[in-house]
């Protein structure tokens, strides 16, 4: 691996501060790994992009899955998680999730936790599409991202972890060895610093989200602008399986113009039984599969999508009109009060819903340490392929993801290696390069990439929608380049312009690989390809990013993941 010495263009660090490990990131994955390290005695900072409560974690609903309940297994598990990875799930990654998983869940609850009981006193499990037994634990009904957010921020603000907030992460240090030096950032607003600045550590886990800003309707909220997937590429990291975006199948249709962040509709009503219908009541998900609503999410969003094709629709709707008022007050007080703050009453009214960008199954290409292809540098939670996922993440594998692979980077760290398996030291940074070598783009750019993506590169793909989102994307990355060759001049540096840079880099590699991947699997659905083809496509698609700016797209042999390190320095499982 080499660096690309490909940087943003922003002002030098105009301060630092140095430990062992810096996070980047506030959301499950990354403050169960600050604490972990925290508790091995490394000096550890969390970097976070707004507050440490303002991640994606908080905006979970449905729950987390781990096989808690009376007669369910840790194969069990595997096997749904395997059967909606669609061919693509490292068999060893979802193993370790499914049998370290239970007891991580464990240890959140002893971290402070609280998660809904049952009349019996034990965990009040649920069912979610894709998951043939109770497995789901929630809390808050469905607020359980936030009440693992607040239980693991208490964490933090307890144990003394030192966080830098409102910080939007630039570029990844190196030392002239090429290993991980720590971070470059800029901090928004005054307070103990401002500006850009340096944390400087031998060792940097990114756990930044996802990028569900690169799309005009997400649920992610607006701080998901794929900065860590930028970041790692930027860094000569390698990228595995970006074109794989779940689209969730309910989320509050809000009109054909919305943009930014939609209210979800968590898979757990349908777990408790809602059923999706069209304008005429007919339950059109019935014969579709053996689970009818509750099929794996890229089943259930592609049956919505046909059936609003058909019927020249714009949306379909979820019916729990059944469920009564105590039961949706009770199990669903969020999705209720959002829904009503919409006009919507799902107490006597069926709920207009429509698929929409949620989750990246693909990411920074890691193994099972979490380590990348960078030395130093790891990667966990959404930002991160760390081969779970496959084609097609099964609901609320997510947050136990987060929790599985975190507490297993810390432990690798705390071993005493990094991530090429050589004792850690104290890193020094090769000078950042006086001119800007990435250009900035317009913070304009933001909505044009969105709306690139959402025409496409969305929920339904072809071979020409791709190629124009390509030219388009391709367009607005010559125009920036060409401003900056001919008179030096970019965009002024700051988070607008930023996290539009940023945006656009993770759209020309979803493209690339939705493009390349002439099959439908998962949730990559090509109209034009309507098959699963094994043969030719039971592989991943690795991306780099050059020095000079372009995109090195591969594929792999087999649909085994490839070591991220040198198989003379890999550790030795504990």
């Amino acid at each position: 691996m080499t660096s690309t010495g490909i940087r943003l263009h922003a002002p030098a660090p105009g301060w630092s501060i140095s430990a062992d490990v810096v996070v980047v990131g506030s959301g499950v994955a990354g403050l169960t790994a600050a604490l972990r390290c925290e508790a091995a005695g490394l000096n550890t900072v969390v970097v976070t992009k707004a507050r440490l409560d303002d991640g994606s974690t908080r905006w979970a609903q449905g729950g987390i899955a781990a096989a808690l309940g009376e007669g369910d297994t840790p194969e069990q598990h595997l096997d749904d998680t395997l059967v909606a990875g669609a061919g693509l799930c490292d068999e060893n990654a979802v193993r370790l999730l499914v049998t370290e998983g239970p007891d991580a869940v464990r240890r959140l609850i002893a971290t402070g936790a609280h998660f809904d009981e049952s009349d019996e006193g034990g965990l009040e499990l649920t069912r979610e599409g894709g998951h043939h037994r109770r497995r789901i634990a929630h809390a808050g009904g469905d607020a359980t991202g936030a009440e693992i957010s607040r239980a693991l921020v208490e964490a933090v603000r307890a144990r003394g972890v030192r966080a830098i907030e409102n910080a939007l992460v630039l570029d990844l240090l190196t030392d002239a060895d090429g290993r991980t030096a720590g971070v470059t950032l800029h901090v928004m607003g005054e307070g103990q610093h401002d500006g850009v600045g340096a944390v400087h550590a031998p060792a940097v886990v990114l756990a930044t989200g996802g990028m569900g800003q690169v799309f005009s309707a997400t649920t992610n909220p607006s701080v998901s602008t794929g900065d860590g997937v930028a970041l790692a590429l930027r860094a000569g990291a390698e990228v595995s399986d970006l074109g794989f975006v779940q689209f969730h199948p309910t989320v509050l249709f809000l009109g054909p113009d919305a943009e930014g962040q939609q209210p979800l509709v968590s898979e757990a009503v349908r777990g408790e039984g809602a059923h999706l219908v069209d304008a005429d009541g007919v339950r059109f998900m019935v014969g579709q599969h053996e689970l009818a609503e509750l099929a794996p999410r890229d089943i259930v969003a592609k049956g919505i999508m046909r059936r609003m094709q058909e019927q020249d629709a714009e949306h379909m709707f979820l019916d729990a009109r059944h469920f009564g008022a105590e039961m949706w007050e009770h199990r669903f007080p969020t999705i209720l009060a959002a829904c009503r703050a919409h006009g919507i009453d799902p107490v006597h009214e069926p709920i207009p819903i429509a698929p929409a960008a949620h989750y990246a199954s693909g990411g920074v290409r890691t193994d099972s340490h979490g380590r990348t292809t960078v030395p130093g540098l790891y990667a966990c939670g959404e930002v991160a392929c760390t081969g779970v996922h496959g084609a097609n993440r099964l609901a609320s594998n997510s947050l136990l993801e987060g929790l599985v692979y975190a507490e297993r980077i810390a432990a690798d760290i705390a071993s005493g290696r990094t991530a090429d398996g050589l004792p850690a030291r104290e890193p020094q940074p090769v000078p950042q390069p006086e001119k800007p070598s990435h250009p900035l783009l317009a913070a304009e750019a933001r909505f044009a990439i969105q709306r690139i993506m959402a025409d496409g590169a969305g929920v339904l793909r072809s071979a020409r929608s791709l190629e124009q989102a390509a030219e388009q994307l391709q367009r607005l990355h010559a125009d920036a380049r060409d401003a900056l060759d001919e008179n030096g001049k970019t965009a002024e540096p700051g988070v607008d312009t930023w996290e539009a840079t940023n945006l656009l880099c993770v759209a020309r590699v979803l493209v690339a690989a939705a493009a390349l991947r002439e099959e439908t699997r998962g949730c990559h659905w090509r109209e034009d390809h309507a098959g699963r083809d094994d043969t030719r496509w039971r592989r991943h698609i690795v991306v780099r990013l050059n020095p000079d700016r372009t995109l090195a797209v591969r594929t792999t042999d087999t649909a085994d993941f490839p070591p991220t390190v040198p198989s003379s320095r890999q550790p030795q499982e504990q």
